[in-house]
Order: structure tokens, then sequence, then C-alpha cells
């Protein structure tokens, strides 16, 4: 059928399941074929479909490029709005009744959902209807299966109006504008009364009574007072069970101090599904958009957000590949109504961001710190700037720990820098500075430096864009500066190129980075224990052959060749904006400043770093620190390969960079300590955030919760499923899923263990009429997982530690977590060092007690929940369980009893709800 005569009245819609498929036709014919059938069916026919990744895999075909996916048409239609890639999610979103479980309802739906959404653009009404029919426009003509009846929906331009382009965005968002310096903050202490008051209006008045949670409020009250002694702030170290209510409870007291003293709080989290919650919380405060819009703002990397100029470069390369400019439209689709540009976590939905493509993805964004700053033609409108000159004004910051380290360590005691923070899910505060304050020196963090310095090379029309593409303009009439660029582009040249893996894996090293490197590749194999194992490889930093010390030292001297003049150019350019304060035009001063900036983080953070790590590769580890050795592998394949150093107590720069200059901090979290009634799980939760550093003690805290954890929960530990039997630890699963009705998360310690179950038992389970969705199998990421998994109370979902951390699951979805193994520490180089320094197996139980803590508490969220916590591994320690609630009755049993227990433990439920 041609394109140009195609109506939504001629479209299949298809739905694909497990073991076979349907098509319905939209007057409502049934058709139910195999998956062998449906495929050839999409690759040769316009079918509506939901989620082109998640089809193609399930019928295990090339990606399906004439389909009609309907999420793609809701991109186009609206936006920036947030919708779940399932046919229910198209449901709830466009307020259309819910499909059934069955394929037939599913497919029927997606022809509900085209027709809204094709009316929808039809009203004459519908906003910016000339730029979207321009950019409709641009899609047919580059080929989008829904051109056609896009384009037939808008209408035609009127007269006189383009009727191409529209993926232009950058001309048509708001611009900044530059406002004067905040002030410093004010001092003034808040008062217990006055949190609890701001509490109960947050909560409304018709919220029931949380004596706890005010208990919560006004302990954390104590950061938001004077502090009293320089470098000693006033820190709570709170513990708070969940059911609680402890947001809403640092939010009374930081809002109110924010307000009185004209300053900003931080508002930090690890997971960027807690920033978007938080973000929700607050609507609360600020029920008035643009009100919270100047008072609240979202914080993330620069590698977070879209990069217009990046955007630009793509759409001007994607004029000769029709597929990738369909795929950039939309993402201009989304940035022309984006709140702040987010790519991650933000209101690009994350189905659309698999769409683009993880590569192109990153294109898209500052990943690489090639920003050209004023330099740039979209500074104006640029969105990362935007959020930074919004976080100078607000009166809450909602960050990420990740960010939070690397701007006070990069940026040191800048004049904005926040003097209160709250770090929530606090347990993940040691692992976020372990990954903040480590050095690499590796193949791929060697290359980015080349391509910041050198930009991009032989001749390859690429994003990367050097010293010279940045200030090479500012310099040309200073000649020191521009010697000493030339000099670093040279120096620059001995790191890793493009193509650099290759060439150490097949002895053509090139430089002495790729020297290096190669020499590294081969120490790490020939000391590995298990050089066959499909993941990383480690190997240890002493006891050296000459070829690999002579290659560090090669590599030594050719840094320091490039770090002289690097730091000799940041000098140069800083006396310069000191001498010519008056004269630089106001951009010029921007580029200079980012570029001397660049230098001094690129010197300090990398070339300083790995000289010294190279240098005590002769003469031994510096104390404090664990150096190794990796290739990384994944599945067998390598894609990178270095020397690493830790700091064997990360805690200790973060406490140095960020706690210390702070005057007030919070660290909470339902799980800080491992055991709840014990002294050393205190000293344990201070090792934990770094308040074992400070001056001055914090103030303890802890909160239970509310919840009757005897009544509402079980915990089971298996004693008769062989842990090393994959068809039993399959069998388990299954069983206990049927049990459960569904609503269960099964937790997997290795990837390998979590495909090969998921593989045995997603049939039957469907037989049942349970779905089974899974992270490392499913065509969707760990969040939209979860999401997808939250909204559908009767199905199951298997995932890995980033499962773990993200689910928020109240109520009937999530009623059973079942265990396959122990969660022990990863037996590495750097546990090792770190188990020896903090308590040999007292620190294995510790973390894996927090592990199994952190577990159990996605299960109970609210006071209704009930819900049964499984491990199959009967090798679980005594020791552990008091990783779990006081009250909580532990088993050790039969698996036959363990799913008699679970299905008749859930029943009561069922039974207590009727009631």
């Amino acid at each position: 059928m041609k394109a140009a005569s195609l109506t939504i009245a001629d479209v299949p819609a298809l739905a694909v399941g497990l073991g076979g498929a349907v098509l319905v036709s939209p007057d409502g014919e049934v058709e139910t074929i195999g998956l062998g059938e449906a495929a050839v069916r999409a690759a040769r026919e316009p079918l509506l479909i939901c989620h082109e990744p998640a089809v193609s895999a399930r019928l295990e075909t090339e990606p399906l490029t004439g389909v009609l996916d309907v999420l793609d048409l809701y991109a186009f239609a609206r936006p920036a709005t947030w919708c779940l890639p399932t046919p229910g999610g198209l449901a709830e979103a466009l307020g259309l009744p819910p499909p059934g479980g069955d394929l037939e309802s599913q497919a029927a739906l997606l022809h509900q959902a085209s027709a809204r959404l094709l009316a929808l653009l039809a009203d004459p009404l519908y906003p910016d209807r000339p730029e979207a029919q321009r950019i409709a426009r641009t899609m047919a003509k580059a080929g989008w299966p829904w051109g056609t009846l896009v384009t037939a929906a808008l209408g035609a331009p009127a007269s006189g109006e383009d009727a191409g382009g529209g993926l232009e965005v950058w001309r048509r968002l708001p611009q900044w504008e530059d406002e004067a310096p905040r002030p410093p903050p004010d001092d003034y202490p808040v008062g217990t009364a006055e949190v609890r008051e701001r509490l109960r209006a947050l909560l409304g008045p018709d919220a029931e009574e949380r004596p706890s949670q005010a208990d919560y409020a006004e302990t954390v009250t104590g950061a938001f007072q004077p502090r009293e002694i320089a470098s000693a702030p006033n820190a709570v170290l709170a513990e708070a069970g969940t059911g609680i209510g402890k947001t809403l409870g640092y939010i009374a007291p930081a809002s109110l101090w924010a307000e009185r003293n004209d300053g900003p709080v931080w508002l930090s989290t690890y997971t960027k599904n807690l920033q978007r919650q938080l973000d929700q919380e607050l609507d609360r405060l600020f029920p008035d958009a643009r009100t919270k819009a100047r008072r609240v703002v979202v914080r993330k990397g620069r590698e977070n957000y879209l990069c217009l100029l990046n955007l630009q470069e793509a759409v001007g390369r994607a004029r000769m590949i029709p597929e990738n400019l369909v795929r950039l439209a939309l993402v201009a689709r989304w940035a022309r109504y984006s709140r702040d540009g987010d790519m991650v976590g933000g209101d690009l939905p994350a189905w659309l961001l698999q769409r683009i493509g993880p590569g192109r993805a990153s294109g898209l964004t500052d990943r690489r710190g090639e920003c050209v700053y004023s330099a740039c033609e979209h500074w104006r409108t640029c969105f990362i700037e935007h959020s930074s000159r919004k976080a100078r004004g607000a009166d809450l910051v909602i960050a990420n720990h990740a960010l939070v380290m690397i701007r006070a360590a990069l940026y040191g005691a800048e004049e904005d820098r926040p003097t209160r923070y709250v770090f929530d899910e606090g347990h993940h505060l040691f692992d976020a500075a372990d990954s903040a304050f480590s050095a690499h020196l590796s193949g791929q963090e060697a290359v980015e430096l080349r391509r910041w310095v050198r930009g991009a090379e032989g001749g390859r029309r690429g994003r990367a864009r050097g010293l010279e593409t940045r200030i090479g303009d500012l310099l040309a009439d200073h000649a020191e500066s521009e010697t000493l660029m030339r000099a670093a582009i040279r120096a620059a040249a001995a790191l890793p190129g493009d193509g650099w893996l290759g060439r150490i894996a097949s002895a053509n090293a090139q430089g002495a980075a790729e020297d290096f490197l190669a020499a590294v590749r081969a120490h790490v194999y020939a000391r590995a224990q298990r050089p066959d194992d499909p993941y990383t490889l480690e190997a240890a930093t002493h006891t050296l052959s000459d070829a690999l010390r002579e290659a560090a030292a090669a590599l030594e001297k050719a840094l320091a060749e490039l770090t002289v003049p690097m730091q000799q150019l940041a000098r140069v350019i800083g006396r310069r904006l000191a001498d010519e304060s008056e004269s630089l035009e106001s951009s010029e001063r921007t580029r200079l400043e980012a570029a001397r900036n660049g230098l001094v983080r690129r010197v300090d953070s990398m070339l300083l770093p790995w000289r010294a790590m190279l240098r005590d590769l002769e003469s031994g580890t510096a104390e404090g620190f664990v150096d190794w050795f990796s290739v990384e592998r994944s599945g067998q394949r390598e894609f990178d390969a270095g020397l690493h150093r830790h700091w064997i107590d990360p805690t200790k720069p973060f406490a140095d960079v960020v706690l210390a200059p702070a005057h007030g901090v919070v660290v909470t979290s339902a799980t800080l300590r491992d055991e709840a009634e014990d002294e050393e799980g205190w000293r344990n939760a201070e090792l934990r955030t770094g308040f074992n550093h400070l001056v001055l003690p914090a103030k303890r805290s802890s909160h239970r919760s509310p919840f009757d954890y005897g009544a509402q929960a079980r915990v089971l530990v298996v004693r008769d499923v062989k842990r090393t039997g994959p068809q039993q630890v399959a069998g388990a699963y299954r069983a206990l899923f049927e049990a459960s009705g569904g609503g269960a998360l099964g937790l997997f310690t290795a990837i390998s263990r979590l495909r090969d179950v998921h593989g045995r038992i997603a049939g039957p389970l469907a037989a049942a009429g349970i779905g089974l969705h899974a992270q490392h199998v499913d065509a969707f990421d760990p969040g939209t997982l979860v999401d997808i998994f939250r909204a559908e109370a009767n199905s199951c979902l298997l995932g890995t530690d980033a499962v773990r951390d993200g689910v928020d699951v109240p109520g009937e979805a999530l009623r059973l977590i079942v265990f396959d193994r122990v969660p022990w520490p990863r037996p590495s180089i750097l546990h090792r060092a770190r188990r020896d320094a903090f308590g040999g197996s007292r620190y294995d139980d510790m973390l894996t007690r927090l592990r199994l803590k952190q577990a159990f508490g996605r299960l109970i969220r609210r006071a209704g929940d009930r819900g049964v916590f499984v491990m199959l591994d009967s090798a679980m320690p005594s020791r552990l369980l008091g990783a779990f609630p006081d009250g909580v009755e532990v088993s050790r049993v039969g698996l036959r009893e363990a799913v008699e227990t679970t299905a008749a433990f859930l029943r009561d439920r069922t039974t207590a709800d009727c009631r």
C-alpha cells in the first residue's frame, strides 16, 4: 500500500506474546498467528505496534522500520509528557479504558490510542500548529511511517508558511538573562515549633497524625542552627524507618531556613528516581507552577542535558540519513516543550531515549566537556546555563550525591557554594564518594582527554572540539598563550587515538599510552586466576615485568610533557583575566574562564593523579589508597583497560571537601545501620557516611517504622534448594511466583543466573496468566521496568542491584521478594583492601546485612501492605538475620513449606482486606 493513500482504517494492530501474536483489524477482526509469521508480516506490512524495540526483540528480528509505533505518535503529539510504554500505559495517559491482559484487547487498544492522538492533532486549538506542520512534513519526507497520517491530521500550512524544516528548535527557546549575584545567606536559626507547624501545613488538614514524623522533623532541625565552630558543621545522622515520612520531615526545616535566610538548601539523593519523587513532593509546598519554577530547581551533571549545538550538528549530518532525521525530529519536539532539557530521568521518556539509541543520545549531550560556552550561538538558550542560573536563586536545589561531590572537589570555595545539605539515601554516600574521588588511567579516559585537547582528527567530521576550536581565536594575538596551546596539542598525540583497543590487542600499539595499555593488558591476562571469566579481570600492581615498568616510565614522561604547557596556559589565561578585566568582553571572559577551569580540572583530576600512580608503580602505592590493573569486559568483549586508584576510605575526601566546609548537614536513610540496637551499628553508619572524620560528633537519631512487621511480613530461608542447580533454582522461583499470584520481585547476584531463570520460567508463568519482566532481558531500562511492574499488580520482575535500589512499589504490586543467594560483596582487589582495613569478616557481614535490609525495605511500604521475603540460599548464616526488623518471624523451611506459607500468608492478606 502506498504511503500517500494510507489511512488509519487500513492498518491492523499487532500485539506479541511469548508464544504467539494477535492481529486485530480496525473493524475488530482477530487473527491469531505464530511469532514467525508475525515477524514476516511486521517486516513487510504497516502495522500498529507498541514499543518497537520490545516487539522486535520478542520476534527476534532486526529493528522494524516500516511499522507504526504508537509511542512515536504519542511522542510527537504530546511531547515531554510521561507515558508507560505499554498498551495499558497509553490507555492511562490518554484517558481510555484499560485493556485486559489478553493480546486481543491490547492490540485493540492501539487503534483507540492512535485515533485519540490523531484527533488531538486535528483539533484546531492544537498548540503551535504551524511549527508542528513544518516538522511533520520534514519527517514525512524522511520516510516516517506516521508521516502521511500526521500531516493529514494537522492539515496544510497556511499560505506563506515554510512547508518543511521545523527541527531548528534552538530558535524558539526562551533566553536566560543575567542577574546580580545573590548575597551570601543570613544565618538565622529555625525553631522546632515552627517546623512542626510547617510540617502540618505540608500534610494538609485531613492528614492523619504522625507523631514520629514530627519528632523526626524536629531532630533534623538541628542542622539548621548557626554553626559555632569553623569546620565543624551541625551534623545530624537520622535513621528513619520506612513509613516515617522523612521526605516531608526534612523539607519542613529546609524550606523554612531557605526562606528566612535567602539562601539555598541542597537536597541530594543517590537515584534519579528519588530526585523525581522529591520534585513531586515539593508541589505541596509550591502548588503554583510558576512559583515553584523560581524556587525549586533540579540539578544534574552536564552530561544529562541536551546540548543544542550538538543537536544542530546532528541535524545537519542527518539530512542524508532519513532514519536519523526522524529520531532527531522527535528530540526536537521534546526539546521545544521540555521543562529543563534533562535527557536522563527528566521529562524525556526513557523509551524515547531508547528509540534514539544510547550512542546517538550521548552524542547529543556535553558528555566530553567540549562546551565552547559564550562562543556557542545557542549559549543564551542553553539548557545547562538555564539550570545553573536558576539554581543560584532557588530556595531548594534537588541534586544527586555525585554532582555535589564533584562540584565541591572541582570548584572548591566558590561564592555560591551552599552551606546546608540534606543527603537522602545516605546509605549510598560511601559508594558515591568511591566513584567521585577515584582516578582511572584507562584507555577510554585518555582518549577523552586527547579529544578535549586536539579535537577531531584524521579529517573526520566529528563532535570533538579541541582547544583551538574553543579558544584559538582569543589567543591569536597573544604569542605566549598560542605557543603553549600548540605545545599541549602536540604533546596530547602521545595519548591513545581512535581504534586503540584493537591495536593493543594485535601488538600494533602507537605511542607511549598505547604501549603502556598493551603492557597492562598482557600483565592482567598473565596474572589473572580465571582468564576465561566473561567479566572484568584484575591484577595487582606489585612484582611487575621490566616491560611494564619501562612502559609506565615512558608514559609518565609523556604526560609530564603535556602537563607543563597545560598548567602554564592556565596560569597565563588567569593573568590575562586579571590584567584585562576592564577591556574583555563578557563573552570573551566567559570563554577564557571556562578554558582555564577546564585546563585546571584536567591537570588536577587527571594528569597529576595519573603521573603519581605511574611513579608509585616503582615505589609502592601511596598510603590510604589501593591500586590495581584491569581489563574491563562484558560477556568476554573487551571495552577498556588501565590502572585504577581508589581511596580505601573514600568518605575522607568527602568529609574534607563537602562536610567540613558546610554549616549544617543531614544524612538520612531507612538503612543507615546494619543492625538495629547496637553501638557498632552507629559506628558503621558514621564510617559509611564520613561523619567519623568530623571535628565534633554528629547528633544520632533513630525513628522506628510505624509498621507492625510481625503481623505484616514473614522471612523464609529455604533449606532444600541446591543453589548451584539451575533447574532447582528456576523451579523454586516459578513455584513461589505462582503461589503469590504475581506481585513478586526476584533478585539475583549474577546476571547469568537471572537470564537462565527467566528462560526457564517465562513460558510456564505466561501459561498461568502471570507476566514476567526482566532486567538484562527485556528491551527496557531498569526504571521503566519498575514503572511497568508497579502498574501491573500481578506481574513479576527479575533484576539485580539496580532494580533493588530503584524499587518503590507500595501496595498489591509487590508482595513477595525472592533472593537467589546471599548478596556477599564481590571479592575484588579493592574489597580485599577495605576488608583488611575495616574489620575483616565483620566488614563483609555489615555490607551484606545492609543489602538485605535495603531489599527487605522494598516489601512493606505502607500500613496495609503484607509480604513475604524468601532467601533460596540455605547457607545464609544466622548472624545476618539482624538485617530484618524486630518482630519479624524468620523460619528455615523446605521449598514445599515455603510455597504453602507464602500462599497462605498472602491469602490471609486478601481475606483481611475483604473484611
